[in-house]
């Protein structure tokens, strides 16, 4: 669903016609010409949307850990994230994993980057294994001398 727009202009301008719009709406993006859009929301919208993702994220962890959950998570991933099937079985349960916590970073602490973070870098994993030649480049044996373990940052 395409969330309607108003012009940044038009907020300061006419600013109670838009606070009414917003009100029917629900949430408006307020496009500018100088800098990122905007999102105009309702409390009640937004605590609706909270509400949402800690019930997903609720939802996630406790079929991970269902005796049979987490089989029923592995089938229904793909389905989500297609590109799954260039996982193994066990990066599958790995991203599930760190899908859930990210989840759960979103609904209890409203850190999403997590979230979007995860699933790019699972995807990009996804991406170099199903080409072959570019998983053969990145895997093979770097040239030159051993120079240690690197240490953790």
């Amino acid at each position: 669903m395409a969330t309607p727009t108003v012009p940044f202009s038009e907020l300061s301008r006419n600013s109670k016609q838009v606070a009414e719009r917003l009100e029917r709406l629900r949430r408006m993006r307020v496009t500018r010409r100088d800098g990122q859009d905007l999102c105009l929301t309702t409390l009640s919208y937004e605590r609706e949307r909270e509400e949402t993702a800690d019930v997903t994220a609720r939802l996630l962890a406790s079929l991970l850990v269902a005796d049979d959950g987490a089989r029923v998570i592995g089938r229904a991933l793909p389905a989500v994230f297609p590109w799954v099937r260039h996982l193994s079985p066990e990066e599958v349960r790995e991203f599930a994993g760190d899908l859930v916590d990210a989840t759960h970073d979103a609904a209890q602490l409203d850190v999403h980057a997590t979230l979007h973070r995860t699933i790019a870098e699972w995807r990009a994993t996804a991406r170099i294994l199903a080409d072959p030649s570019l998983t053969a480049e990145l895997t093979r044996p770097l040239p030159g001398d051993d120079h240690g373990e690197v240490a953790a940052p």
